[in-house]
């Protein structure tokens, strides 16, 4: 099993930047690709980023291209999210989640949470106006 830990969330003004990491633990972080999700109150569970296994290759959201970036280092066992030029909207817990089948290319990469088996606690991210 893969465990995962969120941290980096808090209280931003808009227009502002945050760093997500997520610390793996349990099972090489290379094993997976790697997603992040948001949930905002009274809605569902949506797709964010994802990164293939390697870190080569990655697939936004439309809702938050050109503003974050996933990244990973498989060395530190740890997926980041930086968010920059935050709005209102973002405001959600975040969470981020593996993907036990290898992916290596963009097209590959899933935006199903059905597709991730691992999931951490989620991180609380409040962007205020």
């Amino acid at each position: 099993q893969v465990q995962l830990a969120e941290s980096g969330g808090g209280l931003v003004q808009a227009g502002g930047s945050l760093r997500l990491s997520c610390a793996a633990s349990g099972r090489t972080l290379s094993s997976y690709a790697m997603g992040w999700f948001r949930q905002a109150p009274g809605k569902e569970r949506e797709f964010v980023a994802a990164i293939a296994n390697t870190g080569t290759s990655t697939y936004y959201a439309n809702s938050v291209k050109g503003r974050f970036t996933i990244s990973r280092d498989n060395a530190k066992n740890t997926v980041y999210l930086q968010m920059n030029s935050l709005k209102s909207e973002d405001t959600a817990v975040y969470y981020c989640a593996a993907d036990p089948t290898p992916r290596f290319i963009s097209r590959t990469l899933r935006v199903e949470e059905g597709a991730y088996d691992y999931w951490g606690q989620g991180t609380q991210v409040t962007v205020s106006s």
